[in-house]
């Protein structure tokens, strides 16, 4: 008998790889494709961004909290993610469909307009994806299984995005382009948002009103210091991803499908090394792995600082994955165990907070990029693809690898402040998954021991495969 599709970790994953697929057309052309193609300057560019990011600020909590409110037969998250599909997919193809006579101060009213609205659409999207994670897979060991494999879908998001979207803008134009991967998003996140079914358990509760829910969220001390670590640590794979094609262009002197070979080689190395970092996980703990990622992150920009070519571009792009990897595996876990234990002193499993909240302080890793790239730029001459400046190069390689250094050391040193208490459920307490959660009950007591419970597995995999009913 075959078994049912239904909240499999490859159909919840699917809906990444969806979502992902647009973000990656998104966050790695689109600086590239507003200010070294359309001429944007570097200032209006830091602008839009900043109003983002305040625009994000109220946007996130508040797609959070009505999300954690909502009671429908269809769950609380379910709604929110068909609802606001056709608009995330609607505003993607307007970002990359700039008429030719929009220019100056038109061409910053189009990017800033359209920008917010397809991240308000995405944030929606994203939260109540996100916040179905610890909630239909709450035993640690399965959820690094089914981390590694999200994240292996998002390399391959990656790696789509990052090798056709040049072919396909050269070949049908960038709204051509943008309108190919707004059709495959909507496909494919339909099919994996109709295949998940909610746990009834996670949404009995009274929710918490407003005011209380946020000052629970914003006082609760673990979830601070893992966010502001976090943010860093984005801000150096927004400031990588946003960047990439200039160094490309400058520092290597790559054009064309030599870029597309950079880029792919460096993203499609991630997927076996983020295997690396699941054994990583099971053999020192969510948390402590978390810490060890961000010192391998660091040391993993130093070789971009010697790459001169093609050849030695490709050594440190794979250098760079392995500190890529981790990132994307690990701080989901950390995360998560954070939420279960929220949910284990409150009585309420309440992801949509922790996740807008949270959200908003990662996306302000856009405004450190803007800030980064409008100061360095500055500082260098570098005001667009049109004035470069003096020495190019030289702004390009300041900006993947010291200011990722640094960004890296201080998210090290707060992240030291985390302890393991922070992230560990009191045995036999309740985190508000009803019987999902007690296949697991106990084994969340370390998230070390729960990993290397190998004889439970056999049991813990049946009882994430029974429907959640």
């Amino acid at each position: 008998m075959s078994r049912s599709p239904v909240n499999t970790p490859s159909v919840y994953s699917l809906g990444y790889f969806a979502i992902m697929l647009l973000s990656t057309a998104f966050s790695l052309f689109y600086s590239f494709y507003y200010i070294d193609t359309l001429g944007l300057g570097v200032g209006m560019y830091a602008l839009a961004r900043t109003i983002y990011v305040v625009w994000d600020a109220a946007v996130q909590p508040a797609a959070g909290y009505a999300s954690d409110r909502t009671r429908t037969r269809w769950g609380r998250r379910k709604p929110w993610i068909l609802s606001s599909l056709p608009f995330y997919a609607v505003f993607f193809v307007l970002l990359y469909s700039v008429p030719d006579a929009v220019e100056g101060w038109g061409l910053f009213v189009w990017f800033l307009a359209f920008q917010l609205l397809f991240e308000t659409s995405m944030a929606i999207i994203s939260v109540n994806y996100l916040a179905l994670f610890p909630e239909l897979y709450p035993d640690p060991k399965r959820r690094a299984r089914v981390s590694v494999l999200q994240q292996a879908f998002y390399i391959v998001a990656l790696i789509v995005g990052t090798a056709l979207t040049p072919i396909l803008y050269d070949a049908i134009g960038f709204s051509g382009m943008a309108l190919s991967y707004a059709v495959a998003f909507a496909v494919l996140m339909v099919i994996s948002t109709l295949l998940t079914r909610e746990n009834p358990a996670a949404s009995v509760e009274e929710p918490l009103r407003i005011r209380e829910a946020l000052r629970i969220t914003l006082s609760n001390r673990p979830f601070w210091v893992f966010n502001v670590s976090y943010l860093l640590a984005a801000s150096v794979l927004g400031l990588t991803s946003s960047t990439i094609a200039f160094y490309a262009k400058y520092v290597l002197g790559l054009q064309g499908a030599e870029v597309s070979i950079l880029l792919v080689t460096t993203f499609a190395s991630v997927i076996p090394l983020a295997i690396g970092w699941y054994f990583v996980v099971r053999r020192l703990g969510a948390l402590l792995s978390f810490k060890v990622s961000i010192v391998v992150f660091a040391l993993s920009v130093i070789p971009l600082f010697f790459a001169h070519d093609l050849v030695s571009g490709l050594l440190a792009g794979v250098s760079l994955a392995v500190g890529l990897a981790g990132h994307f595996v690990i701080p989901f876990l950390v995360q998560a165990l954070i939420i279960d234990v929220d949910a284990a002193e409150t009585g309420r499993r309440r992801e949509g907070m922790y996740l807008s909240v949270g959200n908003v302080l990662t996306r302000a890793s856009a405004l450190v990029t803007a800030l980064a790239f409008w100061i360095v730029g500055t500082a260098y001459g570098y005001v667009s693809g049109d004035k470069p400046g003096p020495d190019p190069a030289g702004t390009f390689i300041f900006l993947t690898t010291t200011v990722p250094l640094v960004l890296l050391v201080v998210s090290f040193a707060i992240a030291l402040f985390l302890r393991q208490s922070d992230v560990t459920v009191p045995e036999g307490a309740d985190i508000g998954l009803g019987d999902l959660a007690a296949s697991s009950a106990g084994s969340s007591a370390t998230d070390a021991d729960a990993l290397a419970e190998q004889a439970r597995e056999a049991e813990i995999a049946a009882a994430a495969r029974k429907p959640l009913a």
